[in-house]
């Protein structure tokens, strides 16, 4: 069974990270999306809401599944006995950062966690959860953004709904 992990913070989740998710998922025969908790950040939304909007907005594809994690990717992959992570790519600048961190987790994880690069259809390619938090926070239109329900959740914790 081939199966992938596809990590981040996904605050909130856009139509870029369901691209790379509808596309992993056909890739591969299971795909866990895992939604990083990460103590240094203040995201917008607690790991439980992100797990749960990822749970709405994926609820057609049967072998995706949703979990939140914290600490090493290495640590957590190796415990899910899962040896392939999936990153999007928006633009070169992705690239340099992604591979960073790429060969770094081959590295620690003596060679067992390999990453697979999907790069966002052009449509996305501009798209990140920052941008859409930013647009929202000045009331702007978030809706070729994000789904539906997850705009209205945004709004909501900006206060606008």
């Amino acid at each position: 069974m081939k199966r992938a992990i596809y990590p981040g913070s996904f605050d909130p989740v856009t139509y870029g990270h369901l691209d790379i998710i509808h596309r992993a998922a056909s890739i591969f025969d299971e795909l866990t999306v895992s939604v990083l908790n990460n103590k240094e950040k203040c995201p917008l939304f607690s790991v439980e809401e992100r797990v749960k909007m990822l749970e709405e907005a994926t609820k057609d594809l049967a072998n995706v599944k949703v979990e939140s994690f914290s600490g090493l990717l290495i640590d957590y992959a190796k415990r899910k006995q899962i040896r392939v992570s999936v990153r999007g790519l928006r633009a070169i600048t992705d690239f340099e950062y992604e591979l960073q961190i790429a060969q770094t987790n081959k590295l620690l994880s003596s060679g067992q966690l390999d990453t697979i690069f999907l790069t966002t259809s052009l449509e996305y390619a501009y798209l990140s959860s920052s941008s859409v938090k930013e647009i929202a926070s000045f009331r702007g239109d978030i809706s070729k953004c994000v789904p539906p329900f997850v705009a209205r959740l945004v709004y909501e914790k900006y206060g606008y709904v």
